[in-house]
């Protein structure tokens, strides 16, 4: 994101009625305007996408940085987790590497945001099929599973307690463009980031726009993963989300009174 930043020489003492201040030069005051924002052309036309969402968190981040000279910590696992991070996004998305390139069972992502403590993530599902769209799922599972099996143990012999474990929310929808291009707004955003902070689990995808009962749907989506009705404050009390069976049979008294089975 871009920065605003005043230039020492931008200020000036002056003297007015007797008194003398320090003023900002109205140059420099006037530049404090949309323009920090680098979005572009806040007023270009909107273009619609449909977009699967994903919501990464590094959970415990908070508390990582509240340990003794972060400062030594912090940009050192940033560094490496990010890196890591948008390695696996790109490698995940590999179906054969051949001599002139790679072959992609889909596209990249178009869109990757830092959010502070992870990443937002947005594909163009428009040409995707319903094999892809569940793909794109099951390799963030996959993202999740490899950061606490793989990355992790490799991290804490430099780091001193990383984050724990990482995060995801998955969503289907249509998300519209700010300016040119410079950010992006739905409310499949919004539903990623409020599934991947649902008590008592680490990976949840929202059910709408996902065929996961289909025929050539693989294990994971047959075996592995349960649908549960939840209410999700401000978007809908009757939502569909599917969760890993595994976290749900593990959830607490308190947080499974959250999840009720659709039948009900």
């Amino acid at each position: 994101m871009p920065r605003f930043t005043v230039p020492k020489n931008a200020w000036r003492v002056v003297e007015h009625d007797g008194k003398k201040y320090h003023v900002l030069s109205k140059e420099v005051f006037d530049s404090f305007n949309i323009g920090v924002l680098g979005l572009g052309n806040v007023a270009a036309p909107s273009t619609p996408i449909d977009a699967i969402a994903a919501v990464f968190d590094l959970a415990g981040f908070t508390n990582f940085c509240k340990q003794i000279e972060p400062q030594l910590s912090v940009p050192h696992f940033l560094n490496a987790f990010l890196k890591w991070l948008l390695a696996e996004l790109r490698e995940e998305m590999i179906e054969a590497e051949l001599k002139e390139g790679m072959q992609l069972w889909c596209p990249l992502p178009f869109f990757v945001k830092f959010l502070g403590d992870g990443l937002l993530v947005l594909w163009n599902s428009e040409e995707m099929n319903d094999a892809a769209r569940r793909n794109v799922v099951l390799e963030m599972w996959n993202i999740c599973a490899q950061y606490e099996n793989e990355f992790l143990p490799m991290l804490k012999r430099r780091i001193v307690e990383p984050p724990p474990r990482l995060r995801c929310g998955l969503a289907r929808g249509t998300v519209f463009s700010i300016g040119e291009g410079e950010d992006y707004v739905g409310s499949c955003i919004n539903m990623a980031a409020r599934v991947q902070e649902l008590p008592g689990i680490t990976f949840c995808f929202n059910r709408r726009g996902f065929e996961v009962e289909a025929a050539d749907a693989a294990q994971f989506f047959t075996e592995c993963l349960v649908v549960k009705q939840i209410t999700i404050r401000g978007i809908g009390e009757q939502e569909l989300v599917c969760l890993l069976r595994e976290q749900a049979e593990a959830l607490s008294r308190k947080d499974r009174k959250f999840y009720k089975d659709p039948s009900d």
